[in-house]
């Protein structure tokens, strides 16, 4: 009976488990589907009937949710994994890709990066004079009636723009003018996902009911607008990094995220309508660059002069965490500006500490009020972070609570105090966040503090049966010093994709920076917020993004000859690394020093930027043999490139010569297999650069950033003598280690110097 009664049960467990295999067979998912539209068969008169043709060979049901004409061929739709397995093996499709879901990254600024005053005015006679560069941003929409996207003063939209402001809810052709000359959405890839779009909370149209996008735009691009602050705070003129740039918005993100089939039709969409930047603050997880929609997309967009900037995200600040690697895209990391608003705490035992806020309320009594840590007043073992319902109102009424960042948003901690009973909010920031300072415009009194002063408010309650605190607001304050330094979130390298491309590019502003903001939501973004605003002051790569993406546009103006990949070389090799007295920029995850592998080249100086003396090219071609380097199959490169490409066998085709304006050398991989760790290992790096300056002669030097007696570098010549504009000129560098390195990684810089230029590469030595 016992034995019947195992084989009853083990009959229905295999039942389940076939049944559960089916049902998830049967799941329909979103595919996009890469096509050699070259190769199309003569059969079809028009590539669409083929795309059509060869989804319907696998399901009769299935339609096409999008075409892609532009920065790939092909289309995408919804369909079972049978159904994409099969569709994959018919003659002409080149890959087959299950979707992906990104998540965002998320004016002090033009003073900071001294694009004001004096010393700036020739940098903008150069750039701003020319008003025909056009920004495409990619994320949540804009906001048209923002005082940034003033067109005042703007001449007619360029010839060149083919785009259009799309008609949508809330959302009309008149919403677009001189400044935000185009405004599209695409959401089929997300309402596949999801269901149709809920109009009554989301807009199904370009209008932003977010804020990130008409932040982002407006940092970019954004008009000059008198009187900006957010409650006061940040007080003072607000501008776009390129203020006299044109807005291209392309809505691809919606309240659950942005989707690659969506992103990849903006991205698309952009590219034929004319754009000359694409900013893109977002991610998503990493893979290999035939398997990243953003990083084919964006190889089609710089190959046509299009320059791509990408957030590098925020898992900082643990290390090879970046998104968006690929070496045709500029990645940024986020550094903090000189400007801070402090908040003061005074505890009962009389020590004074300082954190950051951006509440406007109701002050709270300048008497001491009562003081309580969260994971003393919880009934869940998470209480320590404030999450919904988590606190005993008995134990936290009428007191200041100590919440712990993490899990659930800084803003909606405070919420939950409220509810509580709570009357204030200290919010305390963990290992994982380090002293970094984030504020917050907190709809409670509150005061958020790095994790030093947040463990000795701690320790005192711990310490004393009737623990107090005061807590006052400081307003802003500027001149902070050191600045900039490392933002913790700030996504870190190496490059876990290909470690021999030091990533990210640079850092630029970050942290606290106000920019434009929507009409639909407080500045928290919460549901309880309903408080209106103009301008709002918020962190992540997100906002780092946008800065070095109008920066671009600047460029682009003056130069508009320049190839993306000079444009980023000039803003890499003329970035700083230390600060005037010769310290190195700091990370303020760990109070230390910060490395190439948080700042890549360094913290971006644009008026430099604008006449580097030499850049660093890169056409099609040098990123083909990049990619034949990978040893990618011919496949893989045509699905990213859209040729036919066949490396040549008997070519040596080697990452290390890619012309990038940095360094990185993965010191397991150049010494391959030496198993004597005294024996010397010697590899060496092409590079070429190009004069955009006048004629000059160049010198070479090179200085450890860490003291390292085990590398030695040689540059070949040491001397470079350019005659005219736009000569090249190559070197190699020849790294030799005595022996297996004592540490994990070393870095050091290269420049190249005329007198009156400075031309630097970091480089980054890793050992695994």
């Amino acid at each position: 009976m016992e034995r019947l009664r195992l084989m009853f049960l083990s009959t229905l467990v295999l039942v389940w488990f076939h049944v559960s295999v089916d049902a998830s067979q049967n799941q329909k998912k979103t595919y996009i589907i890469h096509m050699d539209k070259f190769n199309m068969p003569a059969d079809f008169d028009d590539h669409t009937q083929w795309y059509d043709s060869s989804l319907k060979s696998v399901s009769k049901s299935a339609n096409m949710l999008y075409t892609y004409n532009s920065v790939i061929h092909g289309y995408s739709t919804q369909l079972t994994a049978d159904e994409a397995k099969s569709l994959a093996q018919q003659p002409g499709i080149l890959s087959v890709h299950e979707e992906v879901r990104y998540e965002l990254h998320t004016t002090r600024s033009p003073t900071f990066l001294g694009l004001e005053g004096r010393e700036s005015r020739s940098f903008f006679l150069q750039t701003e004079a020319r008003s025909d560069v056009i920004i495409g941003v990619l994320d949540t929409g804009v906001w048209p009636e923002s005082k940034s996207f003033d067109d005042t003063g703007l001449g007619p939209v360029p010839t060149s723009w083919k785009g259009k402001c799309q008609i949508g809810k809330n959302f009309d052709a008149s919403s677009c003018n001189r400044k935000l000359i185009g405004a599209r959405f695409f959401s089929q890839g997300y309402e596949a996902s999801f269901g149709a779009i809920d109009e009554t909370t989301e807009s199904k149209s370009p209008r932003d009911d977010d804020g990130h996008g008409t932040h982002t735009a407006t940092t970019a691009a954004g008009s000059v607008v008198t009187g900006a602050s957010l409650f006061g705070y940040a007080a003072g003129t607000a501008r776009g990094m390129a203020s006299h740039a044109r807005v291209a918005a392309y809505k691809v993100c919606w309240a659950e995220g942005c989707f690659s089939s969506d992103i990849l039709a903006g991205m698309d969409q952009a590219v034929i309508d004319g754009v000359n930047v694409l900013s893109l603050s977002l991610g998503g997880t990493i893979s290999d660059y035939y398997r990243d929609i953003v990083a084919i997309g964006a190889f089609s967009a710089a190959s046509r002069g299009i320059f791509v900037s990408c957030s590098a995200g925020n898992s900082g600040p643990s290390s090879g965490t970046l998104s968006n690697v690929a070496p045709w895209i500029t990645t940024v990391g986020a550094g903090t500006m000189d400007r801070e608003f402090p908040a003061y705490i005074t505890t009962g035992n009389g020590k004074k500490l300082n954190g950051v806020s951006l509440y406007s309320g109701k002050a709270l009594p300048s008497s001491v009020m009562q003081l309580v840590y969260a994971g003393n007043a919880s009934q869940a073992s998470n209480g320590n972070l404030c999450t919904r319902g988590s606190l005993i109102p008995e134990k936290v009424a009428g007191k200041i609570v100590v919440c712990d960042r993490g899990t659930n948003a800084r803003a909606q901690k405070g919420l939950v105090v409220k509810d509580a009973g709570g009357i204030g909010m200290i919010l305390a920031n963990t290992d994982s966040y380090g002293d970094e300072l984030v504020a917050d415009a907190h709809l409670i009194p509150t005061a958020a503090v790095g994790q030093t002063a947040g463990d000795l408010i701690k320790q005192y309650i711990a310490s004393n049966s009737n623990p107090t605190a005061i807590i006052a607001f400081g307003g802003t304050k500027l001149g902070v010093q050191p600045s900039p330094v490392v933002a913790a979130f700030s996504s870190r390298g190496p490059n876990p994709i290909t470690p021999d491309i030091l990533k990210p590019d640079l850092i630029a502003p970050g942290v606290n920076i106000l920019a434009g903001w929507t009409g639909k939501v407080g500045p928290t973004g919460l549901q309880e917020d309903t408080r209106n605003v103009g301008f709002n002051i918020i962190s992540g790569t997100s906002m780092s993004c946008p800065h070095v993406s109008g920066l671009a546009a600047l460029l682009k103006a003056a130069h508009p000859e320049w190839s993306p990949a000079a444009i980023r070389s000039a803003l890499m090799t003329t970035s700083y690394s230390t600060y005037k007295d010769g310290k190195t920029i700091e990370d303020v995850a760990s109070g230390m020093s910060s490395t190439p592998f948080d700042y890549g080249a360094g913290h971006v100086n644009p008026t430099a930027a604008l006449n580097p003396g030499l850049v660093y090219d890169l056409t099609v071609d040098d990123y083909i043999n990049f990619l034949c380097a990978l040893d990618y199959s011919p496949s893989n490169i045509k699905v990213i490139t859209k040729r036919d490409i066949s490396c040549e066998n008997d070519k040596e085709y080697r990452v290390a010569d890619l012309n990038y304006p940095s360094f990185a050398i993965p010191l397991e991989t150049a010494w391959g297999e030496h198993e004597d760790s005294s024996a010397p290992t010697v590899t060496s790096y092409t590079r070429t650069l190009t004069n955009v300056g006048n004629p000059a002669t160049y010198k070479a030097s090179v200085s450890f950033e860490t003291q390292e007696q085990e590398m030695k570098i040689l540059v070949e010549p040491q001397t470079l003598t350019f005659s005219r504009k736009n000569e090249k000129k190559t070197y190699t560098v020849t790294f030799t280690a005595s022996s297996k390195p004592s540490g994990t990684t070393s870095f050091a810089r290269l420049e190249w110097s005329d007198g009156q230029h400075v031309v630097a590469s970091p480089i980054a030595f890793s050992w695994t």
